[in-house]
């Protein structure tokens, strides 16, 4: 993990920095941007299962739900990380 800014910054600004197209991954962490890793191994096998399953209980619901490959959260609190 790698950080990529110093200076604190908030979700909003966050948003805005992130690339479009990178390759890269990154999370905002207390204000700080982090280049992160690929997930791989047992975290990708567990992050895949979690999908299936859900993806299968929304087949099944009238709602028209979908979990997109990529995806940002911001917390109720205004905290992200």
């Amino acid at each position: 993990m790698m950080l990529v800014e110093s200076k604190t910054i908030s979700f909003d600004d966050f948003i805005t920095w992130l690339p479009e197209r990178s390759l890269d991954r990154y999370e905002l962490r207390d204000g700080e941007i982090l280049e992160m890793p690929k997930p791989r191994g047992k975290h990708s096998e567990i992050a895949g299962f979690i999908i299936s399953e859900l993806n299968f209980i929304i087949r099944q619901s009238p709602l028209p739900y979908l979990i997109p490959r990529e995806s940002m959260v911001k917390s109720i609190d205004g905290k992200s990380g």
